[in-house]
Parts: C-alpha cells; sequence; structure tokens
C-alpha cells in the first residue's frame, strides 16, 4: 500500500477489483432492488420474486450472481432455499444509498435531480 497526499493508504489492487466487482453486481437495479429486500430481512425466491415484482427465472438468475459474488447467502430450510445478506456492512452500504437517494427523491423540486449518469 502507498501513501497518498492525504494520509491515507490506497488498498491494493486486489482489493480495488473485488470491490469493483462488488460494485458492478449492485449496478442493476434489479440486483439493488432484491439486495434492498434482502436488507430488509430474509426470503426464499418466490417471496423476494413477489415483493420486487420480478420473474421467477430471472429473480433465481440474479440470486445465483449476487451469491457467487459473496454478496448474500442461503441455506436450506426444509425444500425452501432462504437468502440472506450475511454482511452487517453490506446491509449498511444498501440501506445508506438506497435510503440517501429516496430522501433526495423525494425533495428534488425538479425530477432527476438525484445522481446523475455521466458518460464514464
Amino acid at each position: 500500500m502507498t501513501e497518498n497526499a492525504a494520509g491515507f493508504q490506497d488498498p491494493p489492487a486486489e482489493v480495488l477489483a473485488e470491490a469493483a466487482a462488488a460494485f458492478g453486481l449492485l449496478a442493476s437495479p434489479a440486483r439493488l432492488h432484491l439486495m434492498w429486500a434482502l436488507s430488509q430481512r430474509e426470503s426464499d425466491v418466490t417471496h423476494l420474486a413477489d415483493q420486487v415484482g420480478g420473474a421467477l427465472p430471472a429473480v433465481s438468475q440474479h440470486l445465483a450472481k449476487l451469491k457467487l459474488g459473496g454478496l448474500v447467502r442461503s441455506r436450506r430450510e426444509g425444500r425452501r432455499q432462504v437468502y440472506y445478506i450475511d454482511d452487517p456492512d453490506v446491509v449498511t452500504l444498501v440501506r445508506v444509498m438506497v435510503g440517501q437517494l429516496t430522501a433526495r427523491s423525494r425533495h428534488a423540486s425538479l425530477p432527476g435531480q438525484g445522481l446523475r449518469r455521466s458518460g464514464g
């Protein structure tokens, strides 16, 4: 790690790559919606599909990607597979980001005053 001008140490390239991969998974509105739902409570795929308004196969695929990326875990309860977020920091990240943008959108005087899309 190297120290920058502000006195903070830069993380190793592997850590930055892992963080970018996690943020990439969260860049999908459907997956972010699933993460939001799971940050509120654990659930099975059927309930998640109902909650987020997605088709069961699509929700299953998104959950598989989130699980592969290490953002969610699952356990078997009888015939059901229950999904949950095991990392409290991930729960905090999702809740803060979505909560802040929700609050911003409620207070914006004009539509589109939240985060603006950039070209890069």
